[in-house]
Formats: structure tokens, sequence, C-alpha cells
């Protein structure tokens, strides 16, 4: 399945910041505005990256304890997987990740160097897990990872479902919901609403242009600042 949204959505969702697209939903789906976004800390494993956006595919694993299914069935079951990566909705997709784990999820790494190129060349362009990843250096080129934590050993990492709805850092993403992260977290882009949310990402930025520019200015005080927050409340 190809990408739904038009080239012009997808390049105006990519020039936002994902701060700049929960501001946005704030305007256009106000009932959002305590959901829909990562609200626990991730590590950006490589903050200079440009943010992303794709199409959820969901899964969960667990590392602490092995696989409870034989191995012809867990080499099938993540067979499966790979092939709901790569077919499973519009591309590109991102892996949302949530390891089940409890307090310790995070023992074994899910992510490293094979897992992202292998889903690279799937056409998945990163992810965003709870859980911890390895081989920073070693990882697949221009691959997006958020995630909980780093640590040295997959332990007994397996595959527990993949496609069902997920939380990961607080956020709960369905398959298939539309994604835009960067290194601040990841947000949710409700469907259909890609234009409403740039045009609301204009006016806010036209708005604090105002507030800004008086603020950088010299002999700035509360009183320059009343007159700009006028200003910026009559723009619309």
């Amino acid at each position: 399945m190809t990408d739904t949204l038009s080239d012009a959505e997808r390049n105006g969702l990519l020039a936002l910041d994902t701060p700049t697209i929960c501001n946005a939903l704030e305007l256009t789906a106000p009932e959002r505005r305590a959901k829909g976004f990562t609200v626990r800390p991730l590590v950006a494993c490589f903050p200079q990256m440009k943010p992303v956006l794709a199409y959820a595919r969901t899964a969960t694993i667990r590392s602490k304890e092995p696989s409870p299914l034989a191995k012809d069935k867990a080499k099938a079951q993540r067979l499966a997987y790979f092939e709901y990566i790569e077919k499973g909705g519009p591309r590109p997709s991102i892996s949302i990740m949530q390891d089940i784990d409890g307090d310790d999820r995070g023992f074994g790494a899910f992510w490293g160097e094979v897992q992202t190129n292998v889903h690279k060349s799937l056409g998945c362009v990163g992810t965003v897990t709870d859980g911890c990843v390895r081989d920073i250096d070693m990882m697949a080129d221009g691959f997006f990872v958020l995630a909980g934590s780093i640590a040295p050993s997959h332990a007994w990492v397996h595959l527990v479902d993949f496609g069902g709805t997920v939380s990961v850092a607080g956020m709960v993403v369905s398959s298939g919901d539309l994604i835009h992260a960067d290194r601040h977290g990841a947000v949710i882009i409700p469907a259909g609403s890609a234009s409403k949310v740039i045009e609301a990402a204009a006016l806010i930025a036209r708005k604090e242009a105002v507030i800004l520019s008086a603020a950088k200015q010299p002999g700035f005080t509360v009183e320059v600042l009343k007159r700009a927050m006028g200003e910026a409340d009559d723009i619309h």
C-alpha cells in the first residue's frame, strides 16, 4: 500500500518539529490535548536527525524469559511480522514496539545492527520503543530511533505479538496510525487532519513571531509584551 498523504501534506508536516505538531493539534483537535503523544522520556539515539512521518506497525516484545514458542513456530512468527512491516499498511512504516516486561523492560535489546538494516530495507524508517537498543554505531544509516534505554545484550528478546494496540511511553498507538516523531518524542496525527494541522501551525507561528520579535528588541518590558500579545490575538 502507498502513502495516503499528498506530497504537499507530507512535505508540510515534515517541515515541522514534533512539538509544533502538538501545538497545532491543540487547535485542530482540542480533545486530544492530553493524549496521543509520548509523555515519558525516551533516548534519541540520533538527535541530529530530521523528523520522520510514517504509518505505525505495532508489536510487543519480551526479553527477561525465553519465548514459549518452539523454534519453528518462533521463526514463522518472526517472518509473519516482517511481512507485516513490509505489507501491513501504507508506507513508509515505523515500528512502534512495546516492551511488556514491566519493571524489567529494557532487559534485552530487539534493535541493533541487524534489525535496523532489515527493517529499513522493508520500507521502515525507524522505531519508537520503550525497550532498549544497542549497536548504536552500526545501525542502518538514517534509521530513526527513540528508545527507552541503551543496553549491551539481547538476552531472551522475542516477539510476543504484532498488529494490535500498544502503549509506548504513554502514547497509545494502533496499527496504521500516522506518526510524527523527532528527538523530542512522537505524536499521532489524526486521519484526514494533515492540512488542518499545517494551517494551524502556520497560524501559531505568525502569532508567536510578533511576541518573539518584541522580546528580542532592546527595552523590552511587560508593557511592550502586553501590546505584542494584543497584536498576536488579532492575527487569524
